[in-house]
């Protein structure tokens, strides 16, 4: 074929697949979920995925009355990220073979950066644990106090992850670089001479070249809200939901309209806690003695925003908030104050449990025979690279383009979060 790709073209997208495998750091680091590509373009691009479940047991060997019905909650995944680089060489320029090699490198770092920046914005944006530092980031105990908050609520011990801003990363470089300087230390010398921090308190650490900011919160002096039952705060976690047609849908459980004193100044991203209504073990239902932390998503009216998660206290007393409860109302008050914890700006430095977070690598349909040259691998996570090749004859030129196409779904936002550093 006349647009077929030479040997040496072959062996540059060789390496550079390898590269672009290589530069997933944060992909590699969250689930996988493979889906049928028929049935993806059937449906919109869109699947819903299991949340898991949460089971309730009781003491005694009469369950007579303790049979209850299991709600499965779901959320709604996406391949909606479709990222290209194109770009153009005239017959002079491919003289250089370095040239062309030069172009595909940027164009696959590129591509891996969206990727990486796709998972820090959905874990960043959507994750609803919240860490609050005063301070700048100095090592352990900034960690150490997001494990504590993982266990406290049940999120499970393994595969957690936490990604920094170059700034504050290396903060915790210089912290253990002085305070375990020793003679050969492995620890302090990585510090030293790397930056590198590597494992603390149960997590892995990654050092980010970007990150992003939030400002800080403007208004919400004096907000509040009713956390009485007769209220309505409260979120009865559903599988599906009736339209008033009749039909019959999935409900995304993940998210919840709360009503409030007024959300003047109040904005997407904010970080707050309500008066007396604390953080519950997912499984034992006891409280953890911590205030519960909640994101802004949207604030749809000026006395409404919509939340995540879903205020689940049980005060409905369903099966299925027993089940999924997540925090508890210990004196429920017409006027529960709300506290934003976000009050200076600075970096969200995401961390999460890598079942939280799902990566859906897509597929396109690419003719091989209609004048376009075509190579196509996959990495390891079936994250696709598709190059793709065509000359002109009118101009001497060659385009070439190389796409990949994904979505990310964060399942659970109460198993992922931030740290933000600088909290006065």
């Amino acid at each position: 074929m006349a647009n077929a790709f030479s040997k040496e073209e072959r062996i540059a997208y060789e390496n550079l697949l390898e590269g672009f495998q290589d530069a997933l750091v944060l992909s590699r680091n969250v689930a996988v979920f493979n889906t049928d590509q028929t049935m993806m373009e059937r449906t919109n691009n869109t699947i819903w995925r299991p949340q898991p479940y949460i089971s309730v047991s009781y003491s005694g060997t009469d369950m007579t009355t303790n049979f209850d019905d299991y709600t499965q909650l779901s959320v709604p995944a996406t391949i909606g990220f479709s990222r290209s680089v194109p770009w153009i060489m005239s017959a002079t320029e491919l003289r250089d073979s370095l040239q062309e090699g030069r172009l595909g490198d940027a164009a696959k770092k590129k591509l891996a950066s969206d990727i990486n920046l796709a998972i820090m914005n959905v874990a960043a944006l959507q994750g609803t644990l919240f860490v609050k530092r005063t301070g700048a980031a100095s090592g352990f105990d900034d960690v150490a106090e997001i494990e504590a908050v993982m266990n406290e609520q049940g999120v499970m011990d393994t595969d957690r992850y936490l990604a920094l801003s170059s700034r504050d990363y290396n903060g915790m470089a210089s912290d253990l670089a002085k305070n375990t300087r020793s003679f050969g230390n492995d620890i302090s010398d990585s510090a030293l001479r790397r930056a590198y921090v590597g494992r603390v308190a149960s997590f892995e650490t990654y050092k980010l070249d970007y990150a992003i900011r939030k400002a800080a919160q403007l208004g919400g002096a004096g907000l509040q809200v009713s956390t009485l039952p007769a209220a309505n705060n409260f979120w009865v976690p559903r599988a599906t939901v009736v339209a008033a047609t009749g039909e019959t849908s999935n409900l995304d459980n993940r998210f919840q309209t709360i009503t409030v004193s007024s959300t003047t100044n109040v904005a997407p991203g904010d970080s707050f806690t309500i008066g007396n209504v604390f953080a519950v073990h997912h499984i034992t239902k006891q409280s953890t003695g911590q205030l519960k932390t909640f994101r802004v998503i949207s604030v749809p009216t000026g006395t409404t925003m919509v939340i995540s998660p879903p205020i689940i206290s049980n005060q409905g007393g369903s099966d299925s908030e027993a089940q999924y409860q997540n925090c508890v109302v210990t004196a429920p008050s017409a006027t529960a104050p709300i506290v934003f914890l976000n009050t200076a700006a600075g970096n969200m430095n995401p961390f999460w449990q890598k079942d939280s977070l799902e990566i859906l690598p897509g597929r396109y349909a690419m003719p091989s025979d209609a004048g376009v040259a075509v190579m196509r691998a996959a990495t390891d996570q079936g994250i696709e690279l598709v190059m793709t090749k065509q000359y002109d004859i009118n101009t001497m030129k060659t385009k070439y383009r190389l796409d990949t196409l994904y979505g990310v779904v964060n399942k659970q936002p109460q198993m992922s979060g931030i740290i933000m550093f600088g909290q006065p």
